[in-house]
Parts: structure tokens; C-alpha cells; sequence
């Protein structure tokens, strides 16, 4: 049996479900530490810009421990918060391997150098790709030089797709140190959710009437999600630039652009546009199952895990090539499509090639269900088993690095 030890900066909802799937794995022991608890409790989003108490269980099934700490414990930076005692704790808590939700806060370097020190076994899991960060040419450089050190001393790459494994290849790790652990949600709950949900829940729930197609954005309203291209696309669609298009636009998420999205629709005096504002966990499937096409135009978007949740739900999406997911989960013309970011005109394009046919809507939509089906938890218990027979040997008694 491998005892495997994660650490992650906080609960995660997405996560939470993996977990205990991990847990019930016969070889592995599997222990948590969190960082910080605070989104177990209601805590304040500053992107949402709101008080968020998630409706999913996020601790039980699996187990965990709350690492110490100094200060402030309510949000999470480089220095916040100000962990003690991960040293002690991956020395002496009797771990084979420590896994490492990415490297982003000074515990998870610390927590490497000990577990190097130690002569253990480290696996990394994070988000990156190339275009998922905005730098200079020289901070570029600079930081590729650091992770080429960096990476040196992980044993192996859990990647959560494709776009995230290039960039571990193109920072010069070994093809044979990568092993896929795609990034999923929890397809079973969501698939049946989603199937209990009616078209009409969400229509009467906004006031929406006829058998109008619903384009749907469901993220944080914040400038580097992109809503403002949705809405400039959307604008594209009326018949003569004054009257409302066919399609209903629903926005989901709250964020800095709502108030200013929310005028602008004001003045245009169009019924065809709402504002449902933040939905959480349980309340998030209904939308989708109404949704004819769901878009995500982001820009240095890491992952964007709504993609698989509205996949789920059989729905056709678009995404922007900047959208981690695209190059996994976006089969072009099949069951969506991939737009430049930015490109108003092909948006546009798109969105109207989809809310005027409704027989290519529905075959995209299954084509989603079935591209997502195979993209889940099971997948990921592979990947990680993979890695943790890749480099297991020796990891108790191994001759610590240098670091």
C-alpha cells in the first residue's frame, strides 16, 4: 500500500467527490492537508463579490487534516496563509509519496524541499499552459529557467490534459514522467441531475417564454472571463441592430461586469437578455439542461471546468483557444466550437450556426454526453495509480536530494 499524501490549499468542490473516490482504492492511503478550511463555512469571494457557502459536502468520505497556521486563514496567496510545521509534518507523518496541487504558495515549496530532503517520492498536479499566463518576454524567460529547476527535482507530472502536458514538455520534462489525470467533475451527479431537470424549470424560473434557443454564460462576470465579447456577439444577432435577437441570452455568475453588462442590456430595452446571478452546486445543472449552447470566451483561461459540467447536461459548447479545455473536450463542428479569443465575428458566426438549427444542436449536444462520459474520475484513479507505480521503489529508504 502507497501512503500518498496531498496537499492542496483549500476544499475544493470540484475535488471533493475525487477524493473519495481515491479513498476507496485498496493500495492507496490516502490523507489530505489542507492549508486552509475556510470554504467548508461561508467565506467572502472577492471575484463573485459576495458571500458563498457551497451546498456540496466537501470534507466527508476521505482522510484529511487542517495544517497550522499563523494569521489571517481566509484566502489563499503565496504567503497567506502563513503555514507552520509542513516540514514536520511530511517527515515524520510516515508518507511514501506527497502530491502537490500545484506550486503557487510557499508551503508547497517547502513541503518539496522536505519530501526531496526526506528521500521521498513527489508527484505534481497543476493548471498551466502556455497560454494560461500573461508575461513579459523576459519574465518569460525567467521563469522557464526556474521551472526547468524546479521541475528537476518532481518525480512525477499528474497532467489534466493535453495543453498542460505540452507545457511540462516544453519546460523539458521527460515524456516518460507524465502521466494523464484528466481534470473532471463528477459526471454521475451531474448527468443526473441534469436529467431531472425539465427545459421549463429554468423558463419559468426567469420568465422566459416560447421555444426560444438560450445561449448561456455561466462564470464569474470579471474581464478576463470575456463576457463583454459574448455580448458584443450576442448584439450581432439582432435581424436589424434594433430589434431583440431570437435567442435568450442568460448570464449566470456574479463579478465587477455585472452592473455594467446588466445597463447596457437596460438601455437596449431588450426582454431576451437575464441576469440570474450567482447558482451554486445543486442549482447549476437545471441551466444547463435548458441551455441550447453554452460559451465560455475566456482568455488565459487554465482549465474551465463549466465546460464539463454543462457536457454533462448534453449541451453543444464554444470556447476560446485560450480555454485549457479546448484541445480535450472541443471536437470542432462535432459538439461545439473553438473560437480565437477575441474574434467577435466568428463568435458571432458560431452562435448563430448553432441557435438556428436545432437538429445540429441536439447531435452536438450528444456528442458532448458521450466526449465527457469517458473523461472522469475512473480515468484519474488510473493516471494516479500509473504514476505511483511509475515511482515507487525505494521511496522510504531512498537517497534524499539536494535542493
Amino acid at each position: 500500500m502507497t501512503r500518498l499524501a496531498y496537499i492542496v490549499s483549500h476544499p475544493i468542490q470540484y475535488q471533493a467527490p475525487l477524493l473519495r473516490r481515491i479513498a476507496m482504492e485498496k493500495d492507496i492511503h490516502l490523507t489530505v492537508l489542507f492549508l486552509t478550511d475556510f470554504t467548508s463555512r461561508p467565506y467572502g469571494d472577492t471575484g463573485f463579490g459576495q458571500a458563498i457557502s457551497w451546498d456540496v459536502d466537501l470534507l466527508s468520505g476521505y482522510r484529511w487534516k487542517v495544517l497550522p497556521a499563523w494569521g489571517y486563514r481566509d484566502s489563499v496567496a503565496f504567503w497567506k496563509p502563513l503555514t507552520v510545521g509542513v516540514e514536520q509534518e511530511v517527515t515524520s507523518g510516515n508518507y511514501d509519496v506527497i502530491w502537490l496541487h500545484g506550486y503557487a504558495h510557499q508551503a508547497h515549496l517547502r513541503a518539496l524541499v522536505a519530501a526531496k530532503r526526506r528521500g521521498l517520492k513527489v508527484l505534481l498536479r497543476g493548471e498551466t499552459h502556455k497560454t494560461s499566463t500573461r508575461q513579459s518576454v523576459l519574465r518569460s524567460a525567467i521563469k522557464k529557467i526556474v521551472m526547468r529547476r524546479l521541475f528537476r527535482h518532481v518525480d512525477g507530472f499528474l497532467a489534466i490534459g493535453t495543453a498542460n502536458r505540452d507545457y511540462y514538455l516544453s519546460h523539458g520534462v521527460a515524456p516518460e514522467k507524465i502521466f494523464m489525470m484528466p481534470y473532471a467533475v463528477d459526471n454521475e451527479r451531474f448527468q443526473a441531475a441534469a436529467i431531472g431537470h425539465a427545459r421549463h424549470t429554468v423558463a419559468d424560473m426567469l420568465g422566459l417564454t416560447g421555444n426560444r434557443p438560450i445561449i448561456l454564460y455561466a462564470s464569474k462576470l470579471q474581464r478576463r472571463k470575456r463576457p463583454w465579447d459574448l455580448w458584443t456577439a450576442y448584439e450581432r444577432l439582432s435581424p436589424n441592430g434594433v430589434d431583440e435577437p431570437i435567442p435568450y441570452l442568460v448570464f449566470v455568475g456574479e463579478g465587477s461586469e455585472r452592473q455594467a453588462l446588466e445597463a447596457m442590456a437596460a438601455r437596449k430595452g431588450w426582454n431576451s437578455v437575464r441576469f440570474a446571478g450567482f447558482r451554486n452546486q445543486t442549482e447549476l445543472p437545471a441551466f444547463y439542461a435548458a441551455a441550447d449552447v453554452l460559451v465560455l470566451p475566456s482568455e488565459r483561461e487554465p482549465w474551465g471546468l463549466v465546460i464539463n459540467e454543462a457536457m454533462n447536461a448534453g449541451t453543444p459548447v464554444i470556447v476560446s483557444d485560450q480555454v485549457g479545455a479546448a484541445v480535450d473536450l472541443v471536437e470542432e463542428g462535432v459538439n461545439g466550437y473553438v473560437v480565437p479569443v477575441g474574434d467577435i465575428e466568428m463568435l458571432t458566426s458560431r452562435l448563430r450556426c448553432i441557435t438556428s438549427n436545432p437538429t445540429l444542436a441536439r447531435s452536438m449536444g450528444a456528442s458532448s454526453l458521450a466526449r465527457i462520459s469517458r473523461w472522469d474520475f475512473e480515468a484519474d484513479v488510473a493516471g494516479l495509480t500509473q504514476a505511483l507505480a511509475a515511482t515507487s521503489g525505494g521511496s522510504r529508504c531512498g537517497q534524499a536530494s539536494t535542493i
